[in-house]
């Protein structure tokens, strides 16, 4: 009995596992675990720095745990969002052409969004050291 379950055509044209399935498994499960314990942070930040308005989330995200925080929130939660993004094209969009223009898409939003949020953050978080 043969324990090859890869159909003929499957097998000459070289399809099959393309080994990064567990590892992006991984990530996606990680930073999901790091989410778990940062947006309920992050919901009584937004929450506070809402009821005290400008000043107030100005001096929120000046102390240096709540910028720490913060910029950790929106790292995994950008992280999460371009893994869940990419599963998403890789499963539904059928040209390989538009498929890797989509993926190299998805990462530069991601990462453009986590740069702009970040330096924001650092911005007031530096700004009020001064």
């Amino acid at each position: 009995m043969s324990t090859n379950y890869k159909t003929p055509a499957a097998a000459a044209r070289g399809l099959g596992s393309a080994k990064a399935g567990t590892n992006h498994h991984i990530r996606q499960r990680v930073s999901a675990i790091a989410l778990v314990f940062l947006v309920p942070w992050f919901l009584y930040a937004v929450i506070a720095a809402s009821r005290a308005g400008f000043d107030g989330a100005t001096d929120f995200l000046s102390q240096p745990w709540n910028a720490i925080l913060m910029i950790l929130t929106l790292g995994a939660a950008f992280f999460h969002m371009r893994l869940g993004m990419q599963v998403i094209v890789e499963d539904y969009i059928a040209k390989a052409g538009m498929k890797q223009g989509l993926l190299i898409l998805n990462t530069f939003v991601c990462v453009g969004l986590f740069a702009a949020t970040a330096l924001s953050v650092l911005k007031i978080w530096i700004s009020a050291g001064v």
